[in-house]
């Protein structure tokens, strides 16, 4: 009886442990995810367009297929190449979170500048062509995937870098959670943003009543309005994203620290008379100057991108050539 109570014993203290971990496993994730919150928010603004033009019976199918490649990028190769490099080089991390943090301020402040400086794409003018649409369709999945990889690298790698936990396991299986928990959250948003204009026609033509119908157009009308905001909101939230990740890089690696610092001092400043959210306020402040910061880094960044990185790489990969 003394040995079986010993192994009960044993078997409830491997279940507190094991309890514990999940417990640091899920408040791991959730800071994680919610430092990764920007470039989440983009990925869910920008997946949409890749099902305009299809047909209504095609978006889902679209959708889930875009969400497995997301999910490989994440687990597959992003998860095992960041560990590896985590272990081997880890100096090599918040160069890679600066070089992604500046993308981010260069996609931000692209879009601002279009939208004050709207100008035609030939590539938009691209996506309208409505060539075969089996062979469009494995191009827009293709293209959204690829786009998926830069985002999920940048969503692994903040997360990464926020995981705090000498335990490699733990700190892989953490990686592995925020990777498919923010996965499923995205397209499964985008699935239901992507469809409640099809729910509203629907609720606006076989409702019942005439609040179920009204209700149905209500939403209707208000997804382009919806599309907007997330637009608007994804937008800011890279450039908040990208420019607190650089000039928090900038101050680790000593670089230039007088930014990140000169914004600390005035968020404090400018929130001491405060008696109540003191902090809420300071990060308020804070957000402000470090989406003022990715804004301008941003813009610098634009010609450096679209006349000497861009057509050397689409020299690299035969695209320029392809094109003639």
């Amino acid at each position: 009886m003394s040995g079986l109570l010993a192994l009960l014993d044993d078997v409830a203290a491997i279940a507190k442990v094991a309890a514990a971990s999940v417990d640091d496993i899920a408040a791991a994730a959730t800071k994680a995810g919610v430092k990764a919150a920007g470039v989440v928010i983009d990925d869910a603004a920008v997946t949409p367009k890749y099902v305009h033009g299809f047909s209504a019976d095609r978006e889902l199918p679209i959708i889930w297929r875009i969400a497995l490649g997301s999910m490989k990028n994440k687990l597959i190769i992003l998860l095992p190449a960041l560990l590896a490099l985590d272990h081997f080089l880890p100096q090599a991390i918040t160069p890679l979170l600066m070089l992604g943090g500046a993308y981010l301020c260069f996609e931000g402040a692209e879009k601002v500048v279009h939208v004050l400086f709207p100008h035609a794409d030939p590539q938009v003018e691209a996506d309208f062509d409505t060539r075969d649409p089996a062979h469009l369709e494995e191009e827009k999945v293709a293209g959204a995937i690829k786009t998926d990889f830069i985002l999920s690298a940048e969503i692994m790698t903040i997360a990464l870098a926020t995981i705090e936990s000498p335990s490699f396991w733990m700190q892989a299986i953490t990686l592995a959670v925020v990777g498919a928990l923010i996965t499923v959250a995205v397209y499964g948003a985008v699935a239901l943003i992507v469809k409640m204009d099809d729910v509203g026609m629907h609720m606006a033509a076989t409702g019942r009543t005439t609040g179920g119908r009204a209700l149905g157009r209500g939403l209707v009308l208000a997804m382009p309005k919806l599309m907007a905001v997330l637009s608007t909101v994804g937008t800011a939230a890279m450039l908040w994203v990208g420019g607190s990740i650089v000039l928090h890089g900038l101050e680790v690696t000593h670089l230039w620290p007088w930014p990140y610092e000169t914004i600390h001092h005035i968020a404090v400043a400018a929130t001491q008379s405060l008696e109540t959210s003191r902090g809420f306020a300071e990060w308020i402040v804070t957000a402000f100057f470090d989406g003022a910061f990715g804004l301008i880094l941003g813009v610098l960044l634009i010609p450096l991108a679209t006349r000497i990185i861009g057509p050397l790489w689409a020299v690299m990969t035969g695209r320029k050539a392809a094109a003639h």
